[in-house]
């Protein structure tokens, strides 16, 4: 291990030492480190997305039609699939390892109180700022009124994809209260673009919003006609996150790269087919029913040369905090039987497989490496295995099948 990667397994952690924090929901600290270090989220111009599905993809979409224009690019997104530094991207390629471990010390020494995400957010602010970053495209972490990001006095444009059910003990147990939390990120002045949401979240988010003094633009009030084919990521479902994206593109005066920068735009882990000499495995994000709803439909929508689906094995693990028992109902019966195999994803808290079982019947494994193995040998070379549940376990997944590096085990 050479010094920089030395370096970078100290601050991962120091700053992995944060995490008992928890998500901590609140500004004060968050703006006083900022200014402690000369407030540096004020150095570039921002969009900032939030939603309960699709942000990231959004953003990355986002950022990459920025980048089609020729403008300096920042993404800043949570969680990560295997390294930490894919989290701050510049112009599309995660920061380098030198790059990283000298915003993470000096985020983690000047925001010395700050919360792991707290502390990433700052980082992501130092690397944007070095880097000399004309438009960061910032995704909220946890709701948007109180989550680290909304520290930005401004933005470009303010983004809602999606509201569905998730972190209701933090969020609240309605829509349209989920909603409002979101809305709280628009800013006065600036646009607020809204994905396709019901009649009764869209007038809790107006409720918010225009009172803060920014605009409101529901996809919805725009005629569909109007809204061009637009190329997206695999996946039906990310067919509307590209209009999102298309809506956000046009508010910026990016409309003439709109159709580069969404043919280039890249988003692993989400509706991600990886073919391998044992057999396809899919990889998406899903961890909520919202989220497993779009994946089964996007599934049943994809061509079937000679008519009939491949056979399916679902290798499924979930965060002990979702809601398992909602969202596996929803993705077990794309399975054929006897080829459900639940796993424990790491990270975090997960769901014992156990439990998983209770929900729908499955086979309990004791690693993700024998999981996939079971599954594949269910399925054979022809079938497919999809793999969900949990961001972290799809992390783990990609990682394990394409050999890729992770960063360095720290202890949580």
């Amino acid at each position: 291990m050479d010094a920089t990667a030395k370096r970078l397994a100290r601050s991962l952690e120091r700053l992995y030492a944060r995490v008992p924090l928890g998500m901590r929901l609140g500004l004060e600290a968050m703006r006083a480190a900022c200014e402690r270090a000369g407030n540096p989220e004020s150095a570039f111009d921002c969009v900032h997305v939030a939603g309960t599905n699709g942000k990231g993809s959004v953003s990355a979409m986002i950022a990459s039609v920025a980048r089609a224009s020729g403008r300096r690019t920042g993404l800043y997104t949570s969680p990560h699939l295997a390294r930490f530094a894919e989290r701050i991207r510049i112009d599309g390629e995660p920061i380098s390892d030198a790059d990283l471990v000298a915003v993470l010390e000096r985020a983690l020494d000047v925001g010395h109180d700050l919360s792991f995400f707290e502390t990433a957010t700052l980082a992501a602010f130092f690397a944007f700022r070095d880097a000399r970053v004309e438009l960061a495209v910032l995704e909220v972490g946890l709701g948007g009124r109180l989550d680290a990001t909304n520290v930005i006095a401004r933005s470009r444009a303010s983004v809602i994809t999606r509201i569905a059910l998730d972190h209701e003990d933090r969020l609240g147990h309605t829509l349209p209260e989920i909603a409002r939390e979101k809305a709280a990120i628009a800013k006065p002045g600036c646009p607020l673009l809204v994905g396709r949401v019901p009649p009764d979240v869209r007038e809790a988010i107006a409720g918010v919003a225009e009172p803060l003094g920014a605009s409101v633009q529901f996809l919805d009030d725009v005629a569909r006609e109007t809204i061009p084919a637009l190329p997206h990521l695999p996946g039906a479902y990310q067919a509307d996150n590209a209009e999102v994206a298309w809506l956000a593109c046009r508010a910026l005066g990016l409309d003439a790269h709109v159709e580069r920068g969404l043919r280039e735009a890249r988003w692993p882990g989400r509706f991600e087919r990886l073919t391998t000499p044992e057999g396809d495995v899919l990889l998406d994000a899903a961890h909520n029913e919202d989220g497993a709803l779009a994946l089964v439909a996007s599934l049943a929508a994809e061509p079937r040369p000679g008519g009939e689906p491949s056979p399916v094995a679902l290798v499924f693990g979930s965060l002990a905090d979702k809601h398992f028992a909602l969202t596996l109902p929803v993705v077990a019966r794309i399975a054929v039987a006897d080829a459900r195999f639940y796993v424990e994803p790491k990270g975090r808290a997960a769901a014992p497989p156990s439990a998983l079982s209770k929900v729908a019947q499955g086979h309990e494994m004791p690693s993700l490496s024998e999981a996939l193995r079971a599954a594949r040998a269910r399925v054979g070379k022809g079938g497919l295995v999809v793999v969900c549940g949990s961001v972290y376990l799809v992390g783990e997944a990609r990682a394990l099948l394409l050999g890729e590096p992770t960063d360095p085990p720290v202890a949580l």
